[in-house]
């Protein structure tokens, strides 16, 4: 319920900023396993050293997870800067937490599983 509610109601407000320098969340675009749209969610993405790890609060059965492990790929804008995400892999929380500050740790302490994906910047054209 809580993902259908954010969903509809609250990403198409964060969509406006994701990505964007000084906010916290990215646009993650992916295309449909089923349908070959592309869709724009927002999405956490944290710096590890493997390239970028994002959490996955709702789970691994999210559409977006679910689009970026059978496309193997995605664009990611991060703080003004977009990304070509690749081999995407989902790993237990301990392995990214592992990484973080204290303060991240904490805050993410109840998300149990993160996708890690290299993440290549895209050049500016």
């Amino acid at each position: 319920m809580a993902r259908r509610v954010a969903a509809r109601a609250l990403n198409p407000m964060m969509l406006r900023l994701a990505g964007r320098r000084h906010f916290y969340a990215a646009r993650l675009e992916h295309v449909g396993r089923k349908s070959g749209r592309t869709y724009a969610t927002p999405v956490v993405a944290l710096r590890v050293p493997e390239g970028l790890a994002v959490p996955l609060p709702y789970g691994p059965g999210v559409d977006w997870h679910r689009n970026l492990e059978a496309a193997g790929t995605a664009v990611l804008t991060a703080d003004g800067v977009r990304y070509r995400l690749s081999s995407p892999r989902t790993v237990p929380a301990e392995e990214v937490l592992a990484t973080l500050s204290p303060t991240r740790r904490t805050a993410l302490g109840a998300i149990g599983e993160f996708v890690v994906v290299h993440a290549e910047p895209i050049p500016a054209s």
